[in-house]
């Protein structure tokens, strides 16, 4: 027979086990057909890397800058260099207006969703420094700023979900990063409230749904989607949809 301190921890074990295997992805809608979207601004400091559409709601095409944007012949987008993709504004040619307010809520649909959701597999685990840590899949939440480091492994399987929820801002230091050891950049979803930056050289893996701007640093890499209901700033960094 097991003590009763050994029943408490198995017990808690099969529950977050539990917890973990019932946790589903944040549906994105029509906000996932674009790697960047913002409702204030996308500003990038040339040359940035971004593969996949990029767009701006309510803001005008006026907030996209350092882009150096060609309109095409329908005026429904533009393209840049800077851009494997599409970019696209409220202010261009119908029906892009109403297809980004859609995506717009659709996006804000999708962080309320994961703000809200229940029973986290830790709180304010380390006090929000995060260094060389491993986790395993769940809902980790933090109801202060989260600062990782040095580097972040998720190890699991490509069914797995992730998802930190952040009422604080969020930082990579210089050169911190990310590890997907098992799982898939789709499934990792950073709620953050406050501002998220990520510092030189770091790599960010996973979407962030941010209430607030999202800054990434010279050489800041982002393997996701950036999803913010303000501004996101891109200074020669990378992103790659996930």
């Amino acid at each position: 027979m097991y003590s009763a301190g050994i029943q408490t921890l198995i017990g808690f074990f099969l529950i977050s086990v539990t917890q973990a295997a019932l946790l589903t992805p944040i549906v994105l809608g029509t906000a996932g057909d674009f790697t960047v979207l913002a409702k204030s601004g996308i500003s990038t400091v040339p040359s940035s890397a971004i593969t996949g559409n990029i767009g701006v709601s309510p803001s005008a095409s006026t907030s996209l800058t350092g882009f150096s944007l060609v309109k095409g012949l329908t005026g429904t987008s533009a393209t840049s260099t800077q851009v494997v993709g599409q970019v696209f504004a409220s202010d261009f040619t119908t029906p892009t207006p109403s297809q980004l307010s859609t995506a717009v809520s659709d996006m804000q649909t999708a962080f309320t969703n994961g703000n809200g959701r229940l029973l986290p597999t830790d709180t304010n685990l380390l006090g929000g420094t995060l260094t060389s840590q491993t986790l395993a899949p769940g809902l980790y939440k933090w109801t202060s700023k989260v600062l990782v480091t040095t580097s972040l492994t998720l190890i699991g399987l490509p069914t797995d979900v992730w998802i930190f929820q952040i009422a604080g801002g969020l930082e990579f230091a210089s050169g911190a990063k990310t590890v997907l050891a098992g799982g898939l950049a789709a499934n990792v979803f950073w709620v953050v409230t406050g501002a998220t930056t990520l510092q030189a050289g770091s790599v960010l893996d996973g979407v962030i749904l941010g209430s607030s701007n999202v800054a990434l640093v010279t050489g800041a890499t982002v393997n996701g989607r950036i999803l913010s209901q303000t501004a996101v700033s891109i200074e020669k960094s990378t992103v790659n949809p996930a």
